[in-house]
């Protein structure tokens, strides 16, 4: 019994300092610029100014249907899959829009590339954009994230923002910050752009 216990402490061990060299690179990893502008009780306020991304567009309904196939084409261009076989640094977060009509998910590129300097994409589904400046009301959650969470958030966003007075426009969209293999510590967001310089005075 007592190697049965010193076995599974073993394991608990190993497993938390396996996710500790997880947390760490990720936390290092650049995240998308932006700047907080006001914090609520259970949602802030962020301006997000231009990025660029590379993006695809899909048919996908659901978040499991399009983070998969979304995933595998983005990483490609970034992994090498461009004319220049360049490899890219991963940034956070990785973007969805999931809706009725055209889903899509969205790499940040690094802030040392613009539209005009990234190698070409293999894959032509893979589209090279500027964002446009932006105020977004954010909620975040933890955990693996589900089309259970993503619904669920963006209600409740949708129901903050109208006990503030905030009108949101435009599609509610998710953020994602981690790898698929970290296990604690997920950091998950629902954004959506907001009119917020009619409501800031």
């Amino acid at each position: 019994m007592n190697v049965i216990i010193i076995f599974v402490i073993v394991i608990i061990v190993l497993f938390v300092l396996f996710q500790s060299f997880i947390i760490m690179p990720t936390n290092k990893t650049e995240e998308q610029k932006h700047s907080l502008v006001r914090k609520y009780d259970d949602f802030e306020i962020r301006f997000y100014p231009s990025a660029t991304i590379a993006t695809i567009n899909s048919t996908a309904k659901t978040y499991r249907d399009l983070s998969g196939p979304g995933f595998q084409k983005l990483a490609g261009y970034i992994f090498g899959g461009n004319e220049d076989n360049t490899k890219i640094s991963m940034t956070t977060p990785v973007q969805m829009d999931i809706n009725d009509s055209v889903s899509t998910m969205s790499f940040v590129m690094p802030s040392a590339y613009s539209k005009e300097n990234l190698p070409k994409p293999n894959d032509p589904s893979v589209q090279i954009k500027n964002t446009a400046d932006e105020y977004v009301a954010v909620i975040r959650f933890g955990g693996y994230a589900s089309d259970k969470d993503l619904k669920f958030y963006s209600e409740k966003l949708q129901n903050l923002l109208k006990e503030n007075g905030i009108i949101p426009h435009g599609n509610y969209r998710f953020l994602g910050y981690n790898p698929p293999y970290q296990f604690v510590g997920r950091r998950n967001e629902i954004i959506v752009a907001v009119d917020w310089k009619d409501n800031s005075k």
